[in-house]
């Protein structure tokens, strides 16, 4: 006679990325005997490569790193779909507040600081699985069944349109847009999000048609607009809060890129609300 058992829980996937051996050893030992599942990755491209293809709950992920730094990282695993819900804990050895900030922007729910207590990086771990796991059975009913993941082998970045280059473009995206004011060099936009400026340049071109320039233009005239016509802020304040160097350059490529001025096109918005 046979009995029916309820199958084992799954055990939580972590994803642990760090270059420096001595250190993971530490941050292994703390994990060993949890049951948790553990994975390992020694550069932060590799972290993100190995958080798209297996099914991870939480990503410890080293803010110095070899190459790509860990904020590169973040900025791609919170930018692609498939990885955006999995929570990210740095694990660094600055306390500087700059850097903490920078990390909670690029998307990470906290840090642990080096050399850190093995108790406070447990409390950290199972509070972060405890609330992602609560916002799932919140979310659950009404997620619709996602699409089939892109074939592991094209997120090495090799195939045109992958979900690596979709991740790259958005990441940089986000970056362009959170500050329009003052939108990093190519070079620095780059390499914030982990790659180089030729494959970024390659990335915008086949994914929006669009040089970078061009898609941070046209980024800002668009913010300019809606400030026009839903703001009470001068010309001269628009066209410094959205990048542009005077006020002059800023009212020609208005012009060039919408057919109107921006006086005349504040001065439409006003006549179609007034009526």
């Amino acid at each position: 006679m046979s009995y029916w058992s309820p199958p084992e829980p799954r055990r939580a996937h972590l994803l642990v990325v760090d270059d420096n051996v001595d250190e993971l050893k530490l941050l292994l030992e703390t994990l060993r005997g949890t049951g948790y599942r553990i994975t390992l990755a020694f550069d932060a491209m590799e972290g993100y490569r190995r958080a798209t293809t297996l099914q991870m709950d939480l990503v410890l992920l080293d803010v110095r790193l070899g190459g790509t730094d860990g904020f590169a990282a973040c900025r791609l695993l919170k930018a692609d779909p498939a990885t955006a819900d999995i929570p990210v804990i740095f694990v660094t050895s600055s306390a500087s507040l700059e850097e903490r900030l920078t990390g909670l922007r690029a998307g990470a729910v906290d840090y642990i600081v080096k050399p850190f207590d093995p108790a406070e990086v447990m409390a950290r771990v199972e509070i972060h699985l405890a609330l992602a796991e609560s916002r799932r059975a919140r979310t659950a009913p009404a997620t619709q069944a996602a699409p089939p993941p892109d074939d592991p082998a094209a997120n090495d970045g090799g195939a045109p349109g992958s979900g690596m280059d979709r991740a790259l473009m958005q990441a940089a995206e986000r970056l362009i847009l959170a500050d329009l004011s003052r939108v990093l060099p190519l070079r620095e936009l780059a390499a914030r999000v982990g790659t180089h400026e030729k494959r970024l340049s390659r990335v915008f071109k086949e994914l929006t048609n669009r040089t970078v320039f061009e898609f941070v233009r046209e980024a800002r005239l668009h913010e300019a607009q809606r400030l026009l016509l839903e703001s009470a802020m001068r010309i001269e304040e628009i066209a410094a809060a959205v990048g542009f160097s005077s006020a002059a350059n800023f009212a020609t490529a208005f012009r060039e890129y919408f057919d109107c001025t921006p006086s005349a096109c504040r001065q439409a918005g006003v006549e179609r609300s007034g009526t």
